[in-house]
């Protein structure tokens, strides 16, 4: 049959039958009692398939037009100058931490013992790069019913050493950013927002609403299927600082010094005639290295699927907030015996999820086992306390590695009280519902 077309016909004549492919197989089908009630889902179209099917056809297999197109796009609507899609939310992490390492920062760039800022109620990504690299996490308890860092334990937490603030937006919900950035900036400190539970939230600074993930010096998004928009796999950083995303591109391509995109040489005119280091004079400078860098890009293919999400993005937050408050609805008669989420002052949450906390006399695992048993999925706050867990055995044992500024006591109370359920875009009114039903019932037991 396609002997007989034109490759571009052909190429329509796919993307069409692929597109009514996906209309005919991936409805979505209308809830019915008892079906499973997923935290979170793909909430996808034709539009998604169509793209990943048009690359495929190209079979350009790492990054390339889709990818350029996607970064533009997310950064115009971050309102940043700069983004570069990385393999997964927790590479952003990792590229955005060991950023701040780059001796290209001078007495800045943080080493290893140095101290950065963070959390134990939370996901474990957000610390990891920080321990791994030798620096040193100094965990700080956060405010119920908030679910973030606790900002009057900030200058308690400050010591000589302390270089960073790396904080997660706890399932959607900003942190106070006004104070966190104002000790940064007191201090001369890095900010680095973990955006990944928190895409298309708002937090008005100097009266001026802005995108979470801009006001500090990084931003880091992910791209898992349960995120506020999905590729599969996938996650960007973006920053408004030259130098960052000079660095950033650095170690997310093998640490290469080079800017040229993958496929592209000598777009500077200067491959052949610089002096790098000990190395030969005119050394081809697509192999000169100024970082111990990573390959942490993404597909095309991946791309593809983002750029189809990033159409849909405003609508996944509008339908974040209305399900938010939905539930909030229906759930303000029990107060008594829940303790409810509350948005941060001057935020505007896009929230990825509905965080209780059971007071005193609900047990929290009956109530999770009567939710789960009606097929309503549940989560904890990620790892509830990060410092509970076996990778901090050895540490706790030899009480080196990390430290903790106070005491952890709503940390370890959320760890044993809190759980969440979903608030995603495709989650009906039924659906929600039968999620308080089933609460109100467990409560009662």
């Amino acid at each position: 049959m396609f002997e007989q077309m034109r490759e571009e016909e052909a190429k329509a004549y796919i993307l069409k039958l692929a597109g009514e492919y996906c209309d005919t197989f991936h409805n979505q089908t209308a809830y019915e009692e008892g079906d499973r009630i997923p935290y979170a889902k793909r909430v996808y179209d034709r539009q998604e398939m169509v793209n990943l099917i048009d690359s495929a056809l190209e079979f350009w297999l790492t990054s390339g037009r889709y990818t350029d197109e996607f970064e533009s796009r997310l950064a115009e609507y971050l309102g940043v100058r700069y983004c570069s899609l990385v393999n997964s939310g927790s590479s952003a992490n990792l590229l955005a931490f060991m950023a701040l390492t780059s001796p290209l920062l001078g007495e800045r760039s943080i080493q290893r013992g140095d101290e950065v800022i963070t959390v134990a109620a939370g996901f474990p990504t957000t610390v990891a790069p920080i321990v791994q690299y030798g620096a040193v996490p100094v965990f700080v308890d956060v405010s119920i019913p908030q679910y973030n860092i606790d900002v009057t334990q900030l200058e308690r937490a400050l010591s000589p050493k302390t270089k960073a603030v790396m904080l997660a937006h706890t399932l959607g919900n900003p942190f106070e950013l006004k104070t966190v950035r104002e000790f940064c900036d007191r201090h001369k400190l890095w900010l680095v927002e973990d955006n990944c539970d928190a895409l298309g939230s708002e937090y008005e600074l100097d009266g001026v609403m802005k995108k979470t993930g801009t006001i500090g010096d990084i931003g880091t998004s992910s791209f898992y299927p349960p995120h506020h928009m999905t590729m599969g796999e996938g996650g960007a950083v973006y920053t408004k600082d030259p130098l960052l995303h000079r660095i950033l591109r650095s170690f997310r391509d093998w640490g290469r010094d080079c800017t040229c995109p993958s496929g592209v040489d000598n777009r500077c005119g200067h491959r052949y005639d610089g002096q790098y280091g000990e190395l030969p004079a005119g050394y081809d400078h697509k192999y000169v290295y100024s970082h111990f860098g990573y390959n942490l890009k993404a597909t095309d293919l991946q791309a593809t699927i983002g750029c189809a999400q990033l159409d849909k993005l405003d609508h996944f937050t509008k339908r974040r907030r209305e399900n938010f408050a939905y539930l909030t609805e229906g759930l303000k008669d029990m107060g008594d015996r829940l303790i409810l989420p509350e948005p941060c002052e001057k935020a505007r949450p896009s929230w990825f999820g509905y965080l209780i906390t059971c007071k005193d006399g609900v047990s929290r695992s009956q109530v999770v086992r009567s939710l789960e048993d009606r097929q309503i999925q549940t989560r904890m706050l990620f790892a509830g306390n990060l410092t509970k867990h076996p990778c901090f055995d050895e540490m706790r044992r030899k009480g080196t590695g990390y430290r903790i500024a106070g005491d952890l006591h709503n940390t370890d109370l959320i760890m044993e009280h809190s759980f969440w359920i979903g608030v995603y875009p495709g989650m009906s009114e039924e659906m929600m519902d039968e999620m308080t039903e089933t609460l109100r019932k467990a409560i009662q037991k």
